[in-house]
């Protein structure tokens, strides 16, 4: 009996656990911007919600996110370090002779701000390459 007791304990602490962890991912905000004379895009995703804006004078258009895509999003994020993300490295330079657009993530989690350095739209740098893979492929279901 007090093995079934731990169980049921284990189990149900390790269910309260995972449930903070989402309460906290609803007060991130994460916002992907690209940028070129010819091109803009800012996708913000926050709290299941992702708004795009694909003119620099436009109005956002939004969308809820699925609880399958809040998952896969909450799945990459927490493979990030946050620490790392304003040291990080561009894997190419094409945005410095009009090659890509430039590019930034930045992330507001528990009240600090995280901002990657400038890399190419299409080549964010490999840490945060899946994060950035998931939010635009949310943002063009959106458009």
């Amino acid at each position: 009996m007090k093995i079934i007791s731990l169980l049921f304990l284990t189990l149900f602490l390790g269910k309260n656990c995972q449930s903070q962890n989402n309460v906290d991912m609803e007060t991130a905000k994460m916002e992907y911007t690209a940028n070129s004379r010819g091109l803009y895009n800012n996708t913000v995703v926050e709290n299941k919600t992702i708004s795009v804006t694909n003119t620099r004078d436009g109005k956002p258009v939004s969308n809820s996110l699925t609880d399958a895509q809040w998952n896969t999003l909450i799945k990459e994020f927490q493979k990030v370090n946050l620490d790392e993300i304003p040291s990080l490295k561009a894997p190419t330079q094409k945005r410095f002779h009009d090659g890509a657009a430039m590019a930034n993530l930045t992330i507001t989690y528990k009240g600090k701000t995280y901002e990657s350095q400038t890399f190419d739209n299409g080549f964010p740098p490999d840490k945060i390459k899946n994060l950035v893979n998931t939010i635009l492929s949310f943002s063009k279901k959106v458009e």
